[in-house]
């Protein structure tokens, strides 16, 4: 089976049983003041999983796209994506263990077709300290559906990753017991971490074994299932939230459990045709057969090269589709180190200038019949991505000039680090003009470089503590406010600008709102005036802000205004400010919370104020207002 095939028969079985398809989350959340990106499947279902009533029941299963910038180092070899889909499958208080299990069984084993032999399973050993059982009745469950396929799933109890390592897998052995730094999940980690009020429970995880791989000691003596060398991929997990911690630090079962379910759709693809390779699936194979084509170069010449720009520039294109533009700042930094990285392995093949504008259809061919926002903004994403491309190559020039400039005879850290940071150019380039050059090479520089990125990245980190990349940066009286003073200034924003305004981001914290928003040229001082006297004026008005929720395409046709890059589900919230018999002034979708009258922004004689306008990349613009 295709990828493709293998996301439409996942989301076809759980259908048949009782779930309801959802659309997948933006890969920028919107409301989670914690992350950057989307990085799992569960974390737009969290609200859900810790009470909170789902609008679409109590059964829910989709395929969500998920990026990790932080596995950014890791892509080169053959397993590691930065961009990847979980297949998730949820219940909030239905069913749980007893069908959970035997349903992803039979998914792998008869839709899949995958074969039983291959596969090995995991369970929670129990945690005596904290007085939580051995999970024996997921145990007992995979002994059964191993032995319905004629196999003998003898029970090995494990512990540590380390222990692991040391004992390895005995004859016979398919289920495998681990501690809970394995086999337990909640938001705090192991047990012992989760405050009072926090829900966990075991998971149990399945993997698929690459027999034609070799075990790598330089990981340990033994293999075992959780081992790192690439013999074992795990392909899904199931997570039974079960367990909710009291104020003296024990547990009690939870009155309602759940299921979270993931499993990574490129590695259940990699695992049916039988290739660790996972740059070999359905959904990466076509990007490296074209850059085998631009380049005349075949993936075995240079893997590397070829993986890196194939997820990178997967990675930026879905997220130019859910709204990032590349940036300075945020999730447009991040696309754009993504861009440039691919742009640097491309040197290594000699792809020309414009190589993007021929690859990302590709991208978009391999998901538009599933996606069709992809095939929406297909030219917008090629204009995004060709314009970076061109503006990174102009970096690359001029990083050669200033490199002629500052190294000198002898090439150390410190001029790398400025021309990677002033200049963008990449260390390795640097590198490699100082061997063609015959420049000497420091040879502490990786030391004195890492040093002065470390404090960069530190000094980065502090500047941006407690910021809210989504949203809110917390849900304060003065962070609610300018929250609802960003819709009222969306309002005006149009009316003095044109329709062609579109919100492309927001970022609130109790100091001030800022706000990004499609304009082609600077605003005037006249024009931000009349923004300030439209916002004030709806304050001075008072007029009640409420919300209701209703049928997406309902929200649209009645002119309700969403970011742009959002995905909505079925239903939405749309909240509105205006005389309640007469016309809105505002109406969004969103998620909330919200002053309930827009006469509390001017509490203590407050009006609102732009402090600052100013471009945030190419065709946006950003302000960024107070209450003062």
């Amino acid at each position: 089976m295709t990828a493709n095939e293998i996301r439409s028969a996942y989301l076809k079985f759980f259908a048949d049983r009782g779930h309801a398809v959802i659309p997948r989350a933006n890969l920028v959340p919107k409301e989670d003041a914690t992350t950057l990106f989307t990085g799992s499947g569960m974390q737009p279902l969290v609200p859900y999983l810790m009470g909170q009533e789902h609008p679409q029941g109590t059964r829910l299963v989709d395929s969500q796209t998920c990026f990790r910038a932080e596995d950014i180092d890791e892509v080169g070899d053959n397993r590691h994506t930065t961009l990847f889909e979980m297949l998730g499958n949820w219940s909030l208080g239905d069913y749980f263990k007893a069908e959970q299990l035997p349903w992803f069984w039979e998914f792998l084993t008869g839709t899949v077709g995958l074969d039983p032999e291959r596969l090995y399973v995991t369970a929670f050993i129990g945690d005596k300290k904290n007085d939580i059982p051995k999970d024996t009745d997921s145990a007992d469950i995979w002994e059964g559906l191993f032995k319905d396929k004629g196999i003998d799933a003898k029970v090995a109890e494990i512990g540590s990753e380390e222990d692991g390592y040391d004992r390895g897998i005995k004859p016979g052995e398919r289920i495998f017991f681990y501690d809970a730094s394995k086999n337990w999940w909640s938001r705090a980690g192991k047990p012992e971490n989760m405050p009072i009020g926090e829900i966990g429970g075991p998971d149990s995880e399945v993997f698929y074994e690459f027999t034609h791989i070799e075990h790598d000691t330089k990981w340990g003596k033994h293999c075992h299932p959780n081992c790192d060398c690439g013999r074992f991929l795990e392909i899904g997990n199931s997570v039974f939230m079960q367990f909710i911690k009291r104020d003296d630090g024990g547990f009690d079962p939870l009155p309602k459990k759940n299921v979270d379910f993931g499993a990574g759709l490129e590695r259940i693809a990699a695992a049916a045709i039988g290739d660790a390779d996972m740059f070999k699936i359905s959904l990466l194979w076509p990007i490296i057969r074209k850059l085998e084509e631009l380049s005349g170069f075949t993936y075995d010449q240079n893997p590397v090269a070829m993986r890196v720009i194939a997820d990178h520039l997967r990675a930026a294109t879905w997220l130019a589709v859910d709204g990032v533009v590349p940036s300075n700042t945020a999730q447009g930094y991040v696309m754009r180190r993504f861009i440039r990285r691919a742009i640097r392995q491309a040197l290594a093949l000699d792809l020309n200038e414009d190589f993007l504008e021929l690859v990302v259809p590709v991208i978009s061919e391999l998901y538009r019949s599933d996606f069709p926002e992809l095939e929406a903004r297909e030219t917008e994403i090629i204009n995004v991505l060709v314009q970076e491309e061109k503006q990174f190559r102009r970096t690359l020039e001029r990083g050669v000039k200033e490199f002629n400039k500052l190294a000198g005879a002898k090439l150390t850290g410190e001029t790398i680090f400025l021309l990677f940071d002033t200049y963008g150019f990449p260390p390795e380039l640097s590198l490699e003009e100082a061997h063609e050059k015959k420049v000497e090479i420091d040879q502490d520089w990786r030391t004195d470089f890492d040093k002065l990125l470390t404090e960069q990245k530190d000094r980065s980190r502090t500047a941006t503590v407690g910021q809210f990349k989504g949203g809110l940066a917390d849900h304060s009286d003065i962070s609610i406010k300018y929250h609802t003073a960003t819709h009222l200034g969306y309002k005006a924003l149009r009316m003095v600008l044109g329709d062609h305004v579109i919100q492309r981001g927001s970022n609130i914290t109790p100091e001030r709102l800022r706000f990004d928003f499609s304009h082609p040229e600077k605003m005037t001082p006249e024009q931000i005036k009349q923004v300030e006297d439209i916002v004030n004026e709806y304050i001075d008005q008072d007029w009640p802000m409420g919300f209701r929720e209703v049928p997406t395409e309902q929200a649209f046709k009645e002119g309700a205004l969403g970011a742009f890059g959002d995905k909505y589900g079925e239903t939405v919230k749309v909240y509105t400010a205006g005389d309640p018999d007469g016309e809105w002034v505002s109406k969004e979708i969103c998620g909330g919370p919200h002053v309930a009258h827009t006469g509390a922004l001017g509490e203590g004689g407050k009006r609102y104020k732009i402090k600052k306008e100013e471009a945030s990349s190419a065709g946006v613009r950003r302000i960024k207002a107070v209450l003062e």
